[in-house]
């Protein structure tokens, strides 16, 4: 391979999320010292060179680069762990990263079901010797306690049945505390807590059906929000984690791997096309 193949192929391995490990095999493993001072002049996306005519890596871009090799490493974990230890252990990193992590043990509680979010309990009691709401209730200091303790501790009914009355009531009551953040945050409304701390998830449904604002992004939300080369990083650790734990879900809510395609790359991408294509080919007929 000629020296711009090589610098064109080694721009396109850092070029999405993840990084194509064969291609930087083959070329890193191959090339001498002067083709790899010829790399760090050509590749100015990985490179920048000083007034002395130095070319280095910016610590930044060494920080990102470290974080697009574990991605794949963290996709393989998450997925061999067995679902009640992984839900646990994802609780307990996101309460002591403190309160902009919240959203990781909100996403848990709301998505699992009833018997999942009680095994996630056990779990958590065998590996950290404590409940998960002593901790949460130890833990978190913010307004959001009351709201996390009463998510986790739910077991929800999981029929079919919805009191169509009733969603109007409590959409109502969701309306008036959203209108009133001013005065007190909805989180801290005791009906409000009661609403989504207990409700089953078709009742939820119907309610944010009555009143659509009830819920900032929907599963498939998260993940576009993700799947951008310049997304946040917490964005892109949700993709991960989202389709990893609720692959189910997104093919049933007919999330398409194409989405993904042209966007990942190397080995964490043919992980997760695999984690998605296996989904797909279980679901039913």
């Amino acid at each position: 391979m000629a020296y711009p193949d090589h610098l064109e192929a080694l721009n396109k391995a850092f070029s999405g999320i993840g990084v194509d490990e064969n291609s930087l095999i083959s070329i890193v493993a191959n090339s001498n010292h002067e083709h790899k001072k010829s790399f760090r002049k050509g590749c100015s996306k990985l490179f920048i060179e000083d007034q002395n005519g130095f070319e280095r890596m910016d610590q930044s871009i060494i920080k990102n680069l470290k974080l697009e090799f574990k991605r794949f490493r963290d996709a393989v974990v998450l997925s061999l762990l067995h679902p009640w230890e992984r839900d646990a252990r994802l609780i307990e990193k996101a309460m002591k990263k403190g309160q902009k992590h919240y959203d990781v043990i909100v996403e848990i509680a709301c998505t699992r079901s009833s018997n999942e979010l009680l095994g996630a309990r056990k779990a958590y009691h065998s590996l950290f010797h404590h409940s998960v709401e002593e901790h949460l209730a130890t833990h978190v200091k913010g307004c959001e306690r009351k709201l996390l303790v009463a998510l986790v501790s739910a077991y929800r009914y999981e029929g079919p049945k919805v009191n169509e009355d009733v969603v109007k009531s409590e959409a109502e009551i969701l309306s008036n505390a959203i209108k009133n953040a001013d005065k007190r945050k909805p989180i801290e409304d005791e009906d409000t807590i009661m609403i989504l701390a207990t409700r089953s998830k078709p009742h939820l449904k119907a309610v944010y059906e009555h009143y659509n604002k009830i819920c900032d992004k929907s599963l498939t939300e998260i993940l576009d929000a993700g799947l951008s080369v310049d997304g946040d990083e917490e964005s892109k650790r949700a993709v991960t984690r989202v389709i990893v734990t609720q692959r189910e879900a997104l093919v049933k809510e007919g999330y398409a791997p194409n989405k993904i395609q042209g966007i990942l790359t190397g080995h964490y991408k043919d992980f997760i096309l695999g984690s998605l294509a296996r989904e797909e080919m279980n679901k039913p007929l």
